[in-house]
């Protein structure tokens, strides 16, 4: 006996909805902690700061500050020039740019995450 697809789409709708209650109100706990979490944080950060170190180990556990340094350029033409004369490829990130078609020898694929599902209104 097959279940019919109204009663299916009924079920769906229904459990939609409970999960969307659900995250909703795990967000709002979630956000309370995190900005908790993030008062701590800077509190951390601030003692970093303060006393020129990088990480401080506690009875607790180590806390440590993490400082990043982001490079770019506005010339491409020079900056490909330094690499290749340079010979270091490094510092580009190891991604290719997403295009509508692949360029000869750039293999590609499509796939449907395996989690979708049909979308219903």
């Amino acid at each position: 006996m097959q279940v019919p697809v109204e009663k299916l789409t009924k079920a769906y709708i229904k459990i939609r909805e409970k999960r969307a209650e659900l995250s909703a109100n795990f967000k709002d706990e979630d956000a309370k902690l995190a900005d908790k979490m993030n008062t701590i944080k800077r509190a951390l950060l601030d003692h970093c700061e303060e006393h020129s170190v990088e990480s401080v180990r506690t009875t607790e556990g180590l806390f440590y500050r993490t400082v990043k340094q982001r490079y770019w350029t506005n010339d491409w033409e020079q900056m490909h020039h330094f690499i290749m004369e340079h010979q270091v490829p490094e510092l580009l990130e190891k991604r290719l740019r997403m295009m509508t078609s692949s360029p000869k020898g750039i293999r590609a694929s499509r796939e449907q995450p395996a989690n979708s599902s049909p979308r219903l209104g």
